[in-house]
């Protein structure tokens, strides 16, 4: 089984990714929605809640974890490597693939204040400047959008707008989506942005970077019997919201446990 975990519902954009991948594997994602948003967070208090998720996935079967958070990812990825003896695959903004393929030099990140503070994004930033130069974007505000399902209102369109408006303004021609919220915002996204800049998910990278690791941990007489697919889905909060979120957007009906994770 794969562990998805993510602070509420952007995740899923992840897990959406990894299905088309890895059809046959079991997958268990967690939307940690009672603890939403990771943004507000403190690293230590992150660290903390991370650790009591990881240990639920590992009990409930989990043999590889990937943080589906940019936020959690910063914080924490580091900190439960050290602590589990198990695959951590963890969320990076897709600064180098934009800075390469830049054209006029320029590129957007769109993140939390957590992510773009963080230590491991400085360096990615500082590693490809000489490729293109970096602009940041804290934008919250989209994480809101999405928890709320609200994805091409004239609210949401507002919102979206102005969080874009500095990175277009500035000239970039690549703009990062340095949360996995954010993907789902995309179409909205791309329309407001235009056809000359691209938007970069690095949702495939991570998902492919999954399957690596999970083909060189297991012998071909190991490798997962799930020819139906098993998917499971957990809310720490709200259930029944995530549950319409993923029969409105993924058009699936599952059923979404309850969790109270202390």
């Amino acid at each position: 089984m794969i562990g998805v975990f993510d602070s509420g519902l952007g995740g899923l954009s992840v897990w959406r990714e990894l299905v088309k991948q890895l059809p046959d594997e079991a997958v268990l994602y967690l939307a940690d929605r009672g603890y939403c948003p990771y943004g507000k967070r403190s690293a230590e208090q992150l660290q903390r809640r991370c650790e009591a998720i990881t240990r639920y996935l590992i009990a409930q079967g989990a043999e590889i974890i990937v943080i589906a958070c940019n936020t959690a990812t910063s914080a924490a990825a580091q900190h439960l490597r050290g602590r589990f003896n198990l695959p951590i695959v963890g969320m990076e903004p897709a600064v180098k693939p934009a800075a390469l393929l830049s054209r006029r030099g320029k590129i957007g990140v769109l993140a939390t204040e957590v992510t773009l503070s963080g230590d491991k994004f400085r360096e990615l930033a500082e590693r490809y400047r000489n490729q293109a130069e970096v602009l940041v974007q804290p934008a919250p505000r989209l994480v809101e959008l999405v928890e709320h399902g609200d994805l091409d209102s004239a609210h949401a369109r507002a919102v979206v707008t102005s969080q874009l408006e500095p990175l277009l303004a500035a000239g970039v021609d690549q703009i990062v989506l340095g949360c996995t919220h954010f993907p789902f915002l995309l179409p909205l996204m791309q329309e407001l942005a235009g056809p000359n800049v691209a938007l970069v998910d690095p949702a495939g990278a991570v998902c492919r970077q999954t399957a690596r690791l999970l083909d060189q941990q297991r012998t071909s007489s190991a490798a997962s019997a799930n020819p139906a697919g098993r998917y499971r889905f957990v809310s720490t909060d709200d259930a029944p919201g995530m549950h319409d979120f993923i029969a409105r957007v993924l058009q699936r009906d599952v059923a979404v446990e309850s969790l109270t994770l202390e």
